[in-house]
């Protein structure tokens, strides 16, 4: 026991707890308290909360994905990696037999863009599906098997 005291609750205590710069927004160990932000007054944090901010309320904490998605995303994430890796392996593979310099460009533009390619329908599908888990993992999926880098899996080269 902390000097001498048959207190059980000295058992969880730190010395300087109740110190007031340590910690701001806690009291005890465990509880939390809340802080008011620096413009807010007492009338406006006790109100309740406007219709217009219940429905923002239910956006953020729908945006916070659960752990099945947060796993699924990372699993995702991983073939789109592979997968550019695969278009890279299969893009140093492949001669530019272009003749004419447009040709030559167009040539390396398309090999450069089916390299992007994952990264990018990884990124846009994240970015224009925020809030919807369901339409977001069937977009993933569908870029899953429509960019597969056939040549590189099938082995093919020029």
């Amino acid at each position: 026991m902390a000097r001498g005291s048959d207190d059980e609750e000295d058992a969880l205590r730190w010395e300087g707890d109740d110190d007031a710069s340590l910690a701001p927004g806690w009291k005890r160990v465990g509880t939390p308290v809340p802080v008011a932000s620096a413009g807010a007054t007492d009338a406006a944090t006790s109100a309740s909360p406007s219709p217009e901010g219940a429905a923002g309320d239910d956006d953020d904490a729908e945006a916070q994905p659960g752990s099945a998605e947060l796993v699924l995303l990372g699993v995702f994430g991983g073939v789109y990696l592979l997968y550019t890796l695969g278009w890279i392996l299969s893009v140093l593979r492949v001669q530019n037999t272009a003749q004419d310099p447009l040709g030559q460009f167009m040539f390396a533009l398309g090999l450069w863009l089916a390299v992007l390619a994952p990264a990018l329908w990884f990124g846009v599908t994240f970015a224009l599906t925020r809030g919807r888990t369901k339409t977001r993992l069937v977009w993933l999926l569908v870029g899953a098997v429509v960019l597969l880098p056939i040549a590189f899996v099938a082995g093919v080269t020029a």
